[in-house]
Formats: structure tokens, sequence, C-alpha cells
């Protein structure tokens, strides 16, 4: 469409205004969101109905099970469920964006009402005038005093949509806000379960640690005698005493993310830092049992990132139609009524009643291309829309592709892990025994206990590895999530 089609003779214009005023709803574009093609499984791999045995679960993989609202009740500790309650009530974050979502909700309901309902003002003014009169008369000036009070309604008739289409536009910018909160939501309760895991693992992680400098400085100390005895050369007393610091030397840093952990989750519960809850005993956090995995089209419908690239393409598809309709006539009824007067009692009188009643017909004829230039800047902004749904979408299913994989690997890795910590604990009693018995030298005791702790230390961090895994997987899955009810007028 270009500027020239608008300067064409007024019947054939108000013939294309009728037939565009018939069918509205071809102003704007469609506002469902574009069709993706659903994978027949989210990865390479198709998804085991059963992970690996570790730790005594088995997770087993719920295919096409419904999203899970308050997954972290799953983990079956009352003390985690304490915690995500308390940081949903007492976030600053989350406060905040409900405050914005209550503001948007009022000025769209303003908008809506506003472009329904005519607008009546009432007003009153006083004013002393001063007029010319005629040069030749005795008194060159006239001054009068004006008394008026009146009551003035007015109506926009919105004949092409283009106020419909603007309440849509804002409605669906609403949504995006409500999305956004029960996204903010969810994350807020996701960074609580896992930073409670990771404080836990760390604190077991810092504990193991600690224990494994002291084995390493008794082994230290240990070769020390030997290498003075003769038993051993001072390459091997060096090595452990080099050995020995390099631990310790990890320890400060360790101990540093630990604190760092704590402290950022006192803060995702609306606490100072130095209130971080205590720990919770990682030998008591139990992996759930069973982990829903949605089908993708339940997915659509479940993740707030996807409903709010659905409500960015609803409002872009509203925003054309409001560019379009900008381009045809607008009608506009006014009338007013009152009473005025170059005097109060005049302006009280019968004489004094004033009304006046009109209507009023624009059409835009030219504005530089400037309409035009709107209208097709909202088509291509509705265009992008499309694209950022449908790149949107695949980025969902890669992430739930991805955390199904990692899952299902950390719990191999997890059995693993645990095998071998059986082993090296078992490897460690067999020869502290045999140490008791005078079959072993006392220093033999120390170096198996040594690897059993960094057995130990490993199967701590793929059970820290898959509670996490697990946590990201039931956020990837999404909630049921209601759609917003602020609805403009269709």
């Amino acid at each position: 469409m270009t500027m020239a089609r608008f300067q064409i003779r007024p019947a054939r214009l108000a013939a294309l205004s009728l037939v565009l005023a018939l069918g509205a709803c071809a102003f704007a574009p469609d506002s469902k969101p574009p069709a993706v093609a659903e994978p027949a499984q989210y990865g390479v791999e198709p998804v085991p109905a059963t992970g690996a045995a570790a730790q005594g679960v088995a997770q087993r993989f719920e295919h096409g099970a419904r999203p899970v609202p308050e997954w972290w009740k799953r983990y079956g500790s009352d003390a985690l469920n304490a915690l995500v309650e308390e940081g949903l009530a007492n976030s600053p974050d989350l406060a905040a964006a409900e405050r914005n979502l209550a503001g948007a909700r009022e000025q769209l309901r303003g908008q809506v009402n506003s472009s329904l309902l005519p607008s009546v003002d009432a007003g009153a003014d006083a004013s002393r005038r001063r007029a010319l009169t005629m040069p030749n008369l005795p008194e060159p000036t006239a001054r009068y005093n004006v008394f008026t009070g009146q009551v003035q309604a007015r109506y926009d008739l919105d004949l092409f949509g283009a106020a419909r289409f603007a309440n849509l536009s804002l409605a669906a910018q609403v949504a995006q806000q409500a999305f956004q909160l029960e996204s903010a939501r969810r994350s807020l309760a996701g960074n609580i379960v896992t930073g409670a895991i990771a404080a836990s693992a760390l604190a077991e992680r810092v504990a193991l640690t600690e224990k494994q400098v002291v084995l390493a400085r008794q082994v230290a100390r240990d070769t020390q005698r030997r290498y003075e005895l003769g038993a051993a050369s001072q390459n091997d007393a060096l090595d452990a005493d080099q050995d020995a610091a390099t631990l310790e030397a990890s320890l400060p840093g360790l101990r540093a993310r630990w604190h760092g952990t704590r402290h950022a989750l006192a803060v995702l519960l609306g606490r100072n830092p130095d209130q971080a809850p205590p720990d919770l005993p990682f030998a008591m956090l139990a992996v759930p049992q069973q982990v829903p995995v949605v089908v993708p089209s339940e997915l659509l419908a479940s993740r707030p990132d996807i409903l709010l690239a659905d409500a960015v393409v609803q409002a872009s598809a509203a925003d054309v139609g409001t560019a379009t309709a900008q381009l045809f006539p607008s009608l506009s009824l006014s009338a007013s009524m009152g009473q005025a007067g170059f005097n109060w009692p005049a302006a009280l009188s019968g004489a004094g009643s004033i009304w006046a009643i009109g209507a009023s017909l624009t059409q835009p004829i030219f504005h530089g291309g400037a309409l035009l230039a709107e209208r097709n800047a909202a088509k291509e902004r509705y265009e992008a829309s499309l694209l950022q749904y449908k790149q949107t979408v695949l980025t969902a299913f890669r992430d739930v592709a991805d955390t199904l994989s990692r899952l299902d690997a950390g719990g191999q890795a997890l059995a693993s892990a645990e095998a071998s910590r059986r082993a090296a604990e078992r490897s460690y009693r067999n020869t502290a025994s045999r140490v008791r018995l005078g079959a072993l030298p006392p220093y033999t005791e120390y170096a198996s206990e040594q690897h059993y702790v960094a057995a130990r230390l490993r199967e701590v961090d793929y059970a820290d590895a898959r509670l996490t895994e697990t946590a990201a997987l039931f956020q990837a899955m999404g909630s049921p999530v209601r759609a917003p009810q602020d609805a403009a007028p269709q």
C-alpha cells in the first residue's frame, strides 16, 4: 500500500472504508502462535523408563505426565518446603513484580473503560475581559465579565477497531507481565532448592576435605619419621608434605564458596546474609523417585517462557491492527450544556442556558508517509515475534533434552561412584583390621582412609549433581499456568 492510493475519489474511498469496517478483523494478522514441529523424542536418544539405581533410588521417568506445580515437595523434606514457602512469601523482587503487575492491570482497566464509555467533564470559568470598540465612539473600550459553567461529553466511535486493537495489545502486554511473574516465582523456588542443596553439599565437602587434611598431615608425619629411620626416602617425605599443603590450600576457597552460597540463600529468603538458615543434613536429602516427562504439546502450554512469547505475538498482531486502523476515518460525537452570562444573576437565569451538539469526522490524507511507515514497522515486529516464538520453543525443547540427558548420565555416574566408595570403604576397613592385628604398618591405614574419603567426596559430587539436575528437570517441564483473565473486549 502506498500513500497514492489515498488520493482517490471520495466515492471510492467511502466504499473502501465500508468494506474494511465490515471486516475489521482483517486489519490484524492471526494472533495465534505459529505451529512448530514437535519432536518424536526430546533428545537424540530415547529417555529410558527407569534411570540407574544409585543410593537406593532408581528414578522413574513418567512419560506423558502432567507438570508438577509444587515440585519441591517431592524431595520429602519439610525443612526444604519451609525454606521455599518463606522465600515465596518474603522475596522483595517477587513482591515488586506483583505490584508492577497489579499496576499494569489497573492501567488496562482504565484504558478499556475509557475506550468503551464516553468522557464527561464539568467546568466553570469566570473572567474579566476588555474588548475594543469603534474609534469614533466616546468610549474607546468596553470592559465586561463572563461567567460560564457547563458539562461536556465526548465519545469516540471505534469504527475501524483502533481502540479495540489497542486494548488487545495492552491486554497481551499485561499477560506478558503475568507470565514473567510466574517465571520469576518458579525461578525463585528453583534457586532456593538448588541453593539449599548446594549449601548442604558444600558443608559435606568442607567436612570431608578437613578430614583429608588431617589424614594427609598424619601421613606426612609418619613418612617423615620413616625417613628419619631410613625406611623412606626424602622425596617420599617431601611429596607427602606437599600433598598435605595442597589440600590445606584448597580449604579456604571451599569455605568461601560455602559461605557465599549460604549468603545467597539467605537473600533469596528475604533475610540478611548473617541470618542464613542452617544447612540441611546432606544425608537426609532424598532425590525424588518419580519425575515427569511431559509430551511436547503439553510443554507448549506449561512453560512460562513459551506462554510469554505467545503473548508477544498477540500484542504484535494487535499493534498491526491499531496501525492499520489509524489509516481510516475517525468519528467523534460531542455535546455540552450549561449556563453563561455577563453577571451571576444572568448566568443563572433561564436566558443564560447554553448547549451544543456536534460530530467530527477526520480522514487522514497526507502525513508524509508516517502512518504507512508505522504500519510497516508494526508488521515487521509481528514477523519478528513469530520467529522469536519459534526460537523460544526450540530452546525449550533443547533445555528439556539436555536436562534429561544430564540426569540420566548423572544417575549412571552416581551408581559408579557409589560402587567405588563402597569398595574403598571395604578396603579401608580391611586395612584397619590388619593394622590392628599387626600385619601392616600403621601408616597404611591412613593412606587407605585417604582413598576412602576421596571416593566419598566423588560420591557427594555426583549425588549433588543428581539432586540439582532433578530440580532443573522439574523447572524445565514448567507447570500448569492459567492464562491471565485480563482480556480486552473482543
